[in-house]
C-alpha cells in the first residue's frame, strides 16, 4: 500500500483539457483496480489476525490488534483518496466535455458562415436588388444574434475552466481556444457589419434617399431602446463583460454609420437648395434623423460610462466573495480537521489558537455584511440574467459562513470538554493524593505508639491493620484508573520477575526464603508531575504498610515465644497484602505456595 499511497501523492492535478482528463481517468481506473486488490489482501490479513489473537497472550493480542487497525485505517484512507480523485476527475471531464462540444459546434458553424460571407454576391447596382440583399443581410444578423447566447455561455464556461485550472499548460490551451472562439466571432460579426454598411451605402448612392433615410432610421429606432438610461447594466463580472463586448460591437457599427450620415447629409443639402415640397419634406426627415443620431451617440457614451462603473462594482464583488470564501476555507481546515491535543499545555495553546480563529471569524462577519450591501446595490440596477447568479452567491457565502461558525462552536465545545475532563482528572488525582497523605500520616502516628504488651492487644492492632489493608485494596482500582494513561516501561522478556526467581529457588532448594512481593505500579512510566507524585506516594504508602505488617508480626512472634502461644494471624493479614500487590500486577501468576510460605 505504501507504493500505492506514494503513487496517489504524486499524481498530477486533474486536467481541464478533455483528451488529457480522459487519459487521467483511464489511469485512475487502473489504480482503483489495484486498490481493490489491496482490499482483498486486507480481508485476508484481518482473518489471519483474528485467528492469531485467539492463540496469543494478551500483550501479543494488543500488538496484533494495533497492526490490524493500522492496516485498516491506511486502506480506508487510501480508498477514500482514490474515490475522491475519481469523483473530481468525473466532474472535470463533464465540464470539459460540455465546453469542448459547445466550442466545436460554434467554431464549425462560424467557419461555415465565414465561407458563406466570403462567397456572397457582389453589391448590386439596381435599387431593388440592393433592397433584396439588404433584407437577406438583416435575416442573417437575426441568426447571428440568436447564436450570441450560446457564444456567451461557451465563453463563460471556458473562463470558468481557465480560472479553476492549476496547470500552466492547460491554462494556455484553454486561452488559445477562447481566443480562437472570440476571433472567429469577431471576424464574422465584422464581415456582417461591413456588408450591411456597404449595402446601405449602395442604397444611398443609388439615388433613393428616402430608402436610405428609412434604413438608418430603422437602425436607430432599434438601437435607442437598448441604450436607454433605465436599461440595467449591473451584474456579475462575466455578464458585465459580455455587455461590454456587445456595446463595443455596437460602437463599431455606430462609427461605420457615421460616414453614411455625413454622406446623406451632404446629398440632402444639395437637394434642398430647390424650393420643392419634396425637398422640404426631405430636409425635415434629415433633421429628425440628425436629432436621433445625436441622442443615440450621447446614450452610447452614457452607457459606456455605466458599463465601466458596473464592471468596477462587479470586479469588487468578485474579489470580496472569493477572498471571503478563501478565508473561510482556511478557517475550516483548522476548525474541522484540527486534532485536539491531550496534554494540558498543548491543549491550552490550542485553545488560544482557537480563540484567534474565532476573532478572525468575527471579522469575516463584517466582510459578509459588506458583500451583502454591495450585492443589494448591484441588484438595484442588475441585468435580469444576473439576478439568479448574484442571489446564489449571497446564499453560498451565508451558508459557508454558518457552516464554519458551526464547526467553530463544535470545536470550542470539544476543547472545553477536554479542559473540563483534565480538571476533573486533576481534582480526582488531588483527592487520591490527599487520601494517601492522610493514610500515610495515620500509619506514622500508629508506628509512634508503644508496642502491645499482650497478644490480645497485638492481635487487635493486626485486625486494625487488616481493616486498613482492605481500605487500601478498595482504593487500588481508583489509583489504577487514574494511572491508566501512563505508558508502560519496556522490560526485556529474558529478565524473570524477582518473585518468580524466589519461587523457583525455593522449589529447587526447598529452603525457606523471604517472599519478594512486587512493587505496585512499578512498570508504569508517568508523563506528568502529578501522576509521578501519585505513583511514588502510593508505592511509599504500600511500603509503609508492608513495614508495619512486618513489625506487628515480629512483635507477635516475640510475644508467642514468651507466652508459648501458637496462634497466628499472619496467614490472613499477609495474604491481604499479597492480594493487594497481585491486583496491581494481574499478569503475574502467583501460586498459593507463596502465600503459605508467608503464613509459615
Amino acid at each position: 500500500m505504501a507504493k500505492c499511497e506514494e503513487a496517489i501523492g504524486v499524481l498530477p492535478v486533474p486536467s481541464f483539457v478533455l483528451d488529457t482528463v480522459c487519459g487521467q481517468l483511464q489511469d485512475h481506473r487502473t489504480l482503483v483496480s489495484e486498490v481493490n486488490c489491496y482490499g482483498e489482501k486486507k480481508t485476508v490479513v484481518e482473518s489471519a489476525g483474528s485467528r492469531l489473537t485467539e492463540l496469543s497472550r494478551k500483550e501479543d493480542c494488543d500488538v496484533v490488534h494495533n497492526l490490524i487497525m493500522t492496516v485498516h485505517d491506511r486502506y480506508r484512507k487510501l480508498h477514500q483518496r482514490a474515490t475522491e480523485r475519481g469523483r473530481t476527475l468525473e466532474d472535470v471531464k463533464k465540464n470539459a466535455k460540455q465546453f469542448s462540444e459547445s466550442w466545436r459546434l460554434l467554431v464549425d458553424w462560424m467557419t461555415e458562415v465565414e465561407q458563406t460571407l466570403d462567397t456572397h454576391k457582389e453589391i448590386a447596382v439596381d435599387h431593388e436588388e440592393i433592397k433584396l440583399q439588404l433584407t437577406e443581410q438583416k435575416d442573417f444578423q437575426k441568426l447571428l444574434r440568436s447564436k450570441r447566447p450560446m457564444y456567451e455561455a461557451t465563453l463563460k464556461s471556458g473562463r470558468g475552466l481557465h480560472e479553476r485550472s492549476q496547470s500552466a499548460q492547460d491554462r494556455q490551451h484553454l486561452e488559445n481556444l477562447l481566443s480562437e472562439l472570440r476571433d472567429s466571432w469577431d471576424t464574422i460579426s465584422g464581415k456582417s457589419m461591413e456588408r450591411q454598411h456597404k449595402l446601405e451605402e449602395a442604397l444611398l448612392f443609388s439615388g433613393r434617399f428616402t430608402d436610405a433615410l428609412q434604413a438608418l432610421n430603422d437602425w436607430l429606432y432599434r438601437a435607442e431602446p437598448q441604450l436607454a438610461e433605465d436599461v440595467p447594466v449591473g451584474g456579475e463580472k462575466d455578464m458585465v463583460n459580455n455587455l461590454i463586448d456587445k456595446h463595443k460591437v455596437f460602437q463599431k457599427e455606430l462609427g461605420k454609420r457615421a460616414g453614411c450620415i455625413r454622406t446623406l447629409k451632404r446629398s440632402v443639402r444639395d437637394l434642398t437648395r430647390s424650393s420643392t415640397a419634396d425637398a422640404h419634406w426631405l430636409q425635415e426627415q434629415m433633421d429628425e434623423l440628425e436629432a436621433r443620431w445625436e441622442d443615440v451617440c450621447k446614450l452610447s457614451v452614457s452607457k459606456q460610462a455605466r458599463l465601466e462603473a458596473a464592471l468596477q462594482q462587479a470586479e469588487k464583488f468578485d474579489r470580496l466573495v472569493h477572498s471571503f470564501l478563501e478565508h473561510l476555507a482556511e478557517a475550516e481546515r483548522v476548525l474541522r480537521y484540527g486534532v485536539i491535543p491531550e496534554e494540558e499545555e498543548a491543549l491550552l495553546a490550542f485553545r488560544k489558537q482557537h480563540e484567534e480563529s474565532i476573532t478572525s471569524l468575527r471579522s469575516q462577519e463584517m466582510e459578509l455584511e459588506s458583500i451583502r450591501c454591495l450585492n443589494e446595490e448591484i441588484l438595484s440596477s442588475c441585468h435580469p440574467d444576473s439576478i439568479i447568479t448574484l442571489k446564489s452567491w449571497i446564499s453560498v457565502t451565508k451558508t459557508r459562513y454558518e457552516e464554519v461558525q458551526t464547526w467553530a462552536q463544535q470545536q470550542g465545545q470539544r476543547i472545553q470538554a477536554s479542559l473540563s475532563a483534565l480538571e476533573a482528572e486533576r481534582e480526582k488525582l488531588q483527592r487520591l493524593l490527599d487520601w494517601i497523605s492522610s493514610a500515610e500520616e495515620a500509619l506514622n502516628l500508629r508506628d509512634q505508639e508503644p508496642p502491645a504488651e499482650s497478644i490480645e492487644h497485638n492481635q487487635e492492632l493486626i485486625a486494625q491493620h487488616m481493616v486498613f489493608m482492605e481500605e487500601l485494596n478498595r482504593k487500588l482500582p481508583e489509583v489504577e484508573h487514574a494511572t491508566k494513561s501512563c505508558k508502560e516501561k519496556l522490560i526485556p522478556k529474558q529478565q524473570a520477575s524477582p518473585c518468580r526467581k524466589a519461587l523457583t529457588k525455593r522449589r529447587t532448594t526447598l529452603k525457606l526464603q523471604p517472599t519478594v512481593i512486587p512493587l505496585p505500579l512499578e512498570n508504569l512510566d508517568p508523563q506528568t508531575p502529578q501522576l509521578c507524585q501519585l505513583v511514588s506516594h502510593w508505592q511509599k504508602l504500600w511500603l509503609l504498610a508492608l513495614a508495619r505488617q512486618g513489625r506487628l508480626e515480629q512483635h507477635e512472634q516475640g510475644l508467642q515465644e514468651v507466652t508459648g502461644t501458637t496462634y497466628c494471624h499472619r496467614c490472613v493479614s499477609s495474604s491481604s497484602l499479597v492480594s493487594l500487590s497481585i491486583a496491581s500486577k494481574p499478569d503475574i501468576n502467583y501460586s498459593l505456595y507463596s502465600v503459605n510460605v508467608i503464613c509459615r
